[in-house]
């Protein structure tokens, strides 16, 4: 088929359009990883955009992984990734998978009371009552377990789960199989694509959680990476990794610190993309089309 001028110009301006999307959402990451290999002092006085680095330097990235707040706040941040995905995932399962049965009693019942809880909730100073009533405050516990289920996460599984043939559990069922093996050993081999995009979803929430920290958590070696990096950014208080230089010196340094600490905490969760992304299309599709 032959292409008329419009649909041309049209191909072309959305390319185009599409570029520049790619360069402006690129950039700012780009203008980090450049100015935290740069050298302190051109950086400081550079104006405008950043191209390439100023100088190769590598002292930022030395001193963030030489301060002991930001290795701790990495041990915390896994220990919290780690268990906190693993209990969403196991909770939203067995909740998904319950609701997705249409044997269930009152089921349309319990869907509402789910669903509404995303429109009300109690409030932060109820949530920190419980929270203390239940012998959590400054424990990492804290942040996993008030938030084992995220709602919306909920019912995208549930749509999966529902997608499933039910011919493959009543073969099951007559084989003896009770509700933990059809669950673990059918459904969710067979919702593998929305079970990587939820492993992403809550990945990334409990990488850049740090709210319900600085609320719960009081002892400082329980921190997690990003309470660390929101006290340096925000606090400004790179002087710990910056020892044995003049005021003038650390002014500067504390600058590249900066960016090289955004760029720690940053490249492990972007490193985890491309290995769900093949599934990431699928996993949401099936929660946008499904009732």
């Amino acid at each position: 088929m032959k292409t008329s001028v419009s649909d041309k110009a049209f191909t072309i301006t959305n390319h185009i359009l599409l570029l520049l999307l790619v360069v402006i959402t690129l950039y700012p990451l780009i203008y980090v990883a450049f100015a935290s290999i740069s050298d302190a002092g051109q950086l400081i006085t550079h104006k405008g955009f950043l191209y390439k680095p100023l100088g190769i330097s590598f002292e930022a990235y030395k001193s963030v992984f030489a301060n002991p707040a930001i290795l701790q706040g990495y041990q915390n941040t896994l220990f919290i990734l780690v268990f906190g995905v693993t209990t969403n995932l196991i909770v939203t399962s067995l909740g998904a998978y319950v609701l997705s049965r249409k044997n269930v009693m009152w089921n349309n019942v319990f869907i509402f009371v789910v669903v509404l809880t995303m429109f009300f909730s109690g409030g932060l100073v109820p949530l920190y009552l419980v929270v203390k009533g239940v012998g959590l405050i400054d424990s990492l516990w804290a942040t996993i377990l008030p938030f084992a289920v995220n709602t919306f996460n909920l019912i995208i599984m549930r749509t999966a789960f529902m997608a499933v043939p039910e011919s493959l559990e009543e073969s099951a069922k007559m084989d003896g199989a009770g509700h933990l093996v059809i669950l673990f050993r059918i459904v969710i081999p067979l919702s593998m694509p929305v079970i990587a995009v939820m492993i992403l979803y809550y990945a990334v929430e409990k990488w850049n959680g740090w709210f319900y920290a600085s609320i719960f958590l009081k002892d400082r070696e329980l921190y997690p990476l990003q309470l660390i990096l929101r006290e340096i950014l925000i606090a400004n208080n790179t002087d710990a990794m910056s020892t044995g230089a003049n005021a003038a010196d650390q002014f500067q340094i504390g600058e590249t610190i900066k960016y090289a600490t955004i760029m720690v905490a940053s490249v492990p969760i972007l490193i985890l993309y491309p290995f769900v992304q093949k599934y990431f299309v699928k996993g949401v599709m099936i929660g946008a089309v499904k009732g």
